[in-house]
């Protein structure tokens, strides 16, 4: 595994492989520039980030070709699109795995697809966080102030993040709270049976609904990532279900399952869900239950992943140990 490194006062490419931003919302990004610029970043920000029409922020080659000019510019120490979309799927075909430089790109949702194709094609780290416009507050919250520390963590070394002490139900864009999000409702992460669970691997994952459109194509290949980048060690799975319902997430799954994806899964964790909307009276926890039955794995669940902020910073590729007991949790990640 190769980790980029977050250096102090870097310049941050922002770019927009899946949605732009239209006019009437650019004062949010410019906001989340101006942030993260009195902490001493610089910014460069692509033309992508402020157009949108038909569901994509450009065409696919546009698109691609501004991510790899970022990509490729020695002096961009960090890309974060602006949030996620619906089509980034349709610039893998045009990007050029095979002469990616090292360096983190970080975001969620849509974005996520991209972060998968990018570690499992290159072995190089890629960073499910925050997106740029959720750092647009006054201060940020504990945990999702830790993808600064998690960037900066040297190869080699160690980093510790912990489940938060509480999470936001529902937005409220119109009356944002000094640190953008409303967190009301107690942190509690859940394990299937309500046991401690501990769990070791490296972590892969990211948003459920986009990443399942890598099986079958060239850059989805988990079990060659694998044998070439971890040395066939366990993985670690995270998921966070946007839109989904209970069937369609258990579809997916079991279409995972059924490619290869879990041949040597050590554990699953699942983000808290806007969705998993209940069909015919099966739940998310039915899906957890048959799931972990199945595999005979541990899978904890509502943990900080996705779009019911706060977040925890995941690295795709990192060596992981979790552990889960009486609702609270610990993520401990090691660059090797």
């Amino acid at each position: 595994m190769i980790y980029p490194i977050l250096q102090k006062n870097a310049i941050i490419g922002v770019t927009a492989p899946s949605s732009g931003v239209e006019q009437q919302l650019h004062p949010i990004v410019k906001q989340a520039c101006s942030r993260l610029e009195n902490r001493g970043y610089q910014i460069l920000a692509g033309d992508t980030v402020w157009t949108q029409h038909k569901a994509k922020s450009a065409p696919a080659v546009k698109r691609a070709q501004e991510f790899t000019e970022m990509m490729k510019d020695e002096n961009v120490g960090l890309i974060i699109p602006p949030w996620g979309g619906e089509l980034l799927v349709e610039v893998l075909e045009h990007l050029d795995f095979s002469a990616m430089p090292s360096k983190w790109v970080l975001g969620y949702s849509d974005t996520s697809l991209l972060l998968l194709a990018i570690t499992l094609n290159t072995g190089i780290a890629t960073a499910h966080g925050v997106n740029l416009v959720d750092l647009r507050g006054d201060y940020w919250d504990e945990t999702t102030a830790m993808w600064e520390t998690v960037l900066s963590t040297e190869t080699g070394a160690e980093v510790v993040q912990y489940s938060s002490a509480k999470y936001q139900k529902e937005w409220q864009h119109d009356n944002p709270s000094p640190c953008l999000f409303y967190l009301t409702e107690n942190t509690y992460w859940k394990t299937v049976y309500n046991e401690k669970v501990t769990v070791k691997g490296r972590l892969l994952g990211g948003c459920i609904d986009v990443i399942r459109h890598l099986i079958g194509t060239p850059y989805g290949d988990v079990r060659q990532f694998c044998k070439n980048h971890i040395n066939d060690e366990p993985v670690i799975w995270y998921f966070e279900n946007c839109e989904m319902s209970t069937t369609d997430l258990r579809r997916t799954l079991v279409q995972m399952k059924m490619a290869g994806w879990f041949d040597n899964c050590s554990g699953i964790l699942f983000g808290r869900s806007p969705a998993n909307q209940s069909v015919d009276d099966y739940t998310a926890e039915d899906v957890y239950v048959d799931l972990t039955n199945e595999l005979n794995i541990p899978i904890v669940y509502d943990i900080d992943c996705g779009h019911v902020p706060p977040q925890i910073t995941f690295i795709n590729g990192a060596y992981a140990e979790i552990e889960a007991e009486n609702g609270k949790g610990k993520i401990k990640q090691v660059f090797r």
